[in-house]
């Protein structure tokens, strides 16, 4: 092996002494099985016995392979030096025999390393979602998150919906797989009846989600707003939350959905997070805008969004009600003649009122 293999020449002396004692222990145990053939033990019982769990992960699968098949071309290439007369094909078969038993030996090795890494993994996994999901996240769970192959990708958000019947891992092997497709790095898990995904590498939440939404059981599937990193999960993670619980107040929702388009449902629900962003983002441009914006607007929307009702109410042309309008979508990014965003902007101006506490306001 230190002739042939340059990967064993480069090993700590540790390691070699413990490839060298795996490999003596083989035939020897090869030689007790061709002494005794009938007996009820594995031919490959207690070969890889000898050496440490942790030489499992000091050497790969394919360096065992290159170990194993030096080993067996050097029993080979003594099997004329050391067979009876007459009986070197015998203990030519009985060396294939040995070699394919060994071959299995050493799959089931690494199979069990391979499962035992993935229960583990999968249970960090759990951990870090569950983390960011509770408001728990933290340096631990982020570093948590890199020994799964996290790498800190900028934009985050968290994707929230309904867990299918079933298997979990088949559920959380189908995100991945979704997550591959789209270039997206994911943490993701099964916490009771959700499904809950964190996902790096777009700044579109919407693009995420419907990227995402495959494994999804039937119902709504709501995305939370990006975020800079996995510490900041938590503040997508709770928006995606109050949006799943007040979804059913948007009876056509889209699916997937935007947790800041449930904003008016989340208020209504009790979010307080949904009510100050709502205030702040709405009604407080639109007060630092001037009364003109607030007043029209209160107006048209009390007049069942008609201009001529509103310019009557306000004694002024309906081109300036118009104009108007126009400027509350500069401000806020919601039109009050849309429907939908004729229902957001009414409950910011309730919400706002409240909260200066001013009923001339």
């Amino acid at each position: 092996m230190d002739e042939t293999l340059p990967w064993y020449r480069a090993m700590p002396p540790e390691n070699r002494s413990w490839i060298g004692l795996v490999a003596q222990a083989g035939i020897a145990a090869f030689t007790e099985w061709f002494r005794h053939p009938d007996a009820p033990q594995a031919i490959s019982t207690d070969v890889f016995g000898t050496a440490p769990r942790e030489l499992t992960r000091a050497i790969t699968l394919r360096q065992t392979v290159e170990m194993v098949r030096t080993t067996i071309e050097v029993m080979e290439s003594a099997i004329e030096e050391v067979a009876a007369p007459g009986d070197e094909s015998v203990l030519r078969e009985a060396l294939l025999v040995y070699a394919r038993e060994i071959a299995f030996a050493t799959a089931q090795v690494y199979a069990q390393a391979a499962e035992a890494r993935g229960a583990w993994d999968a249970r960090l996994e759990s951990l870090v979602v569950n983390a960011v999901l509770s408001g728990e996240a933290d340096e631990g769970a982020v570093s948590r998150a890199a020994a799964l192959g996290w790498n800190s990708p900028e934009h985050v958000c968290v994707v929230l919906g309904t867990a299918p019947d079933g298997d979990s891992e088949l559920t959380v092997e189908a995100i991945r797989r979704a997550a591959r497709h789209a270039k997206l790095q994911v943490l993701t898990g099964v916490l009771g009846d959700r499904l809950v995904v964190i996902a790096g590498g777009d700044d579109n939440p919407l693009r995420v989600a419907k990227a995402l939404i495959g494994p999804y059981a039937p119902g709504p599937v709501v995305a939370g707003p990006i975020v800079p990193d996995l510490l900041a999960a938590t503040r997508s993670a709770q928006a995606a939350a109050a949006g799943l619980k007040a979804c059913s107040a948007w009876q056509d929702a889209p699916r997937p959905v935007l947790a800041d388009d449930l904003l008016p449902e989340r208020a209504i629900a009790m979010d307080p997070s949904a009510r100050e962003q709502l205030v702040e983002e709405i009604y407080r441009p639109l007060e630092e805008a001037g009364s003109a914006l607030l007043e029209t607007l209160s107006v048209y929307l009390e007049q069942a969004s008609s201009l001529e009702g509103a310019a009557r109410m306000l004694f002024v042309h309906p081109n300036t009600v118009r104009y108007r309008l126009r400027r509350v979508t500069d401000v806020t990014g919601w039109s009050p003649s849309d429907v939908r965003s004729a229902f957001t902007l009414r409950i910011a101006l309730i919400l706002g009122r409240l909260t200066n506490g001013d009923p001339q306001s």
